[in-house]
């Protein structure tokens, strides 16, 4: 199946609007109407089919003209991610931590550096989590607590 950027999408990339994981955007581009889904997951860049369905479920992505549109979406369309408790699927606070997280390790200039890079690698809610005491510890618990709030409230 090919996809391809919906008028959202494209502006979501001119404006960064929406918040996308270096890799979700890298791939996000590659999304030009002649790649297939499958070609996207293949290219190396670390992007799994849950970051696809994601894009399309925000709609960013729609299935392109003649790409048999009804089924297609109906498979890369997620079903409803599984919530927790508080409504919020792992997926949903990873993608309201990323930023959080970036922006923390972001303050700390070159003392950070590492640790802000190990935040742009992290690609799962379970990544984050694992980064959070680093952070926490790097930062101070006063500043953390934004991002506590995100991975677990």
């Amino acid at each position: 199946m090919i996809l391809v950027k919906t008028p959202a999408g494209q502006q979501a990339l001119k404006d960064r609007s929406v918040p996308m994981t270096p890799r979700q955007r890298s791939a996000f581009i590659l999304f030009d109407g002649k790649r297939t889904v499958d070609e996207v997951l293949a290219n190396g860049m670390g992007i799994v089919r849950e970051d696809i369905d994601h894009m399309v479920a925000l709609g960013l992505l729609e299935p392109a003209e003649g790409s048999a549109p009804a089924e297609a979406a109906k498979r890369v369309a997620p079903a409803a991610p599984a919530a927790d408790a508080s409504g919020r699927s792992k997926q949903q606070r990873y993608k309201d931590a990323y930023p959080i997280a970036i922006q923390l390790t972001g303050s700390l200039g070159l003392m950070g550096f590492r640790l802000n890079l190990q935040v742009e690698g992290a690609t799962s809610y379970e990544d984050l989590l694992a980064l959070a005491p680093k952070i926490r510890a790097a930062v101070g618990a006063e500043k953390a607590a934004a991002l506590d709030k995100a991975l677990n409230d």
